[in-house]
């Protein structure tokens, strides 16, 4: 990390980044999305996939997908945008995260999550989770510009086969499922891991 990157955030971008957070509230609420889980109450953690639950609350599985969409902005940000100060970067980042919340929370999105993913249940994100997830990728962010390059990616890939593992579901698996749906990227992810359960219990 350069002297540029390591100056402490301006006020500014804290102002521009609570006015996108927001922005991003106020559409998602506008779009009829419901503030929080209309069980009535708040968790900081509801780990079942297969519940009306999921995604209505602060963080779940899919939350780590989102720590790993700032570690991706972070990269290719740097890559496309080097001459631009991190906190511009770091600025677009939010936005695109905050853009897809909105898009996510849209009917083609949603249905398409539930005809071509393991999220049968899913009927869109609280407002709450949504906002969220967007917090979530700032971690993900500022771990990627602080964080050496080879812990972020061990997190990264920890994450991945760690959530691969414990719901049969993880952000690689959702976005193949998207472009090209179907039961092969599930079916070959169950066949990898009973194999390497039965290789490591032999």
């Amino acid at each position: 990390m350069d002297e540029a990157e390591s100056r402490k955030p301006s006020r500014q971008l804290f102002l521009f980044s609570a006015a996108i957070i927001l922005l991003t509230a106020l559409i998602l609420y506008a779009m009829g999305r419901v503030p929080w889980c209309t069980c009535g109450y708040v968790k900081i953690w509801h780990g079942v996939v297969m519940s009306f639950e999921n995604s209505q609350h602060i963080s779940d599985w899919y939350s780590f997908s989102h720590i790993i969409h700032g570690f991706l902005f972070y990269l290719v940000l740097w890559l496309i945008l080097p001459t631009w100060p991190i906190e511009r970067r770091f600025l677009l980042a939010l936005a695109i995260e905050a853009a897809w919340e909105v898009f996510e929370n849209t009917d083609f999105i949603i249905n398409r999550y539930r005809e071509a993913t393991i999220s049968l249940d899913y009927y869109g994100d609280s407002i709450l989770n949504s906002l969220a997830d967007v917090l979530f990728m700032v971690l993900g962010f500022v771990g990627a510009a602080t964080l050496p390059v080879w812990l972020t990616t061990a997190l990264a890939l920890a994450m991945e086969i760690g959530v691969g593992y414990m719901i049969r579901d993880n952000l690689l698996l959702n976005v193949l499922m998207l472009i090209y749906p179907g039961n092969f990227w599930t079916n070959s992810l169950n066949r990898l891991i009973k194999f390497l359960t039965d290789l490591a219990s032999s």
